[in-house]
Order: C-alpha cells, then structure tokens, then sequence
C-alpha cells in the first residue's frame, strides 16, 4: 500500500461528527441563554431544560458511536470481542452518568 492512499473513513463519521459538534453548539448556546435570564432575574421553566438534556445526549450519543467506529470497527477479527466487550462497559457507564446527572438535576428542581 502506498502512504499516499488511506483507507476511507467509514459513511457514519461524518453525520456523527456533524452531530455531535452541532449538539455541542446547542448546549452552549442554550448554556448562554439560561445564563442570561438568570441574570435578569426571570425564572426559567424546567421544561426549557429540556434543550441541554437532548443536545448533552446527542453529544453523548455521537461520541459514543465515533468510539465505537475507531475501537470496535477498526480492531482485527481476532480482538473484536474483546473491544466490543470493553466498548460495551464504557458506553453502559457513560450513559449511566448521563441518566444520573439529568434525573439527579430533574429532582433538584423539583426539591426546590
């Protein structure tokens, strides 16, 4: 093979990053926008909260699938299960974070 040819990257890769670089800059923005209401003193409705709660999973989600494109897809026949199954545990845990941080905020406002 010649250095001058690289393999394709995989068709999903580019949606995943278009996806996750355009839910970050939802999040972000929607981070700016809480922040300016805030400081005007309005309250804001929990149900705007649900902006940053779907823009965090899309980042999360499309994180999740551009790991599994480099370590799953990318790994040899012979250690395929064993990435799949370590790929497993890491998206089960970051996910479990992502349910955990949305529930634990969801319950603080209703606390308050």
């Amino acid at each position: 093979m010649n250095n001058s040819e690289k393999p394709s990257p995989h068709p999903l890769r580019k949606a995943l990053l278009i996806t996750e670089f355009s839910s970050l800059a939802v999040l972000l923005a929607s981070m700016g926008w809480f922040s300016s209401q805030t400081d005007t003193g309005h309250t804001i409705n929990p149900a705007w909260l649900l902006i940053p709660a779907f823009a965090s999973l899309g980042v999360f989600i499309s994180f999740i699938g551009l790991m599994y494109l480099r370590w799953v897809v990318a790994a040899s026949a012979a250690n395929q299960l064993r990435h799949k199954l370590v790929f497993s545990l890491l998206a089960l845990t970051l996910i479990s974070v992502w349910v955990y941080g949305i529930a634990s905020t969801w319950l603080s406002l209703n606390a308050a």
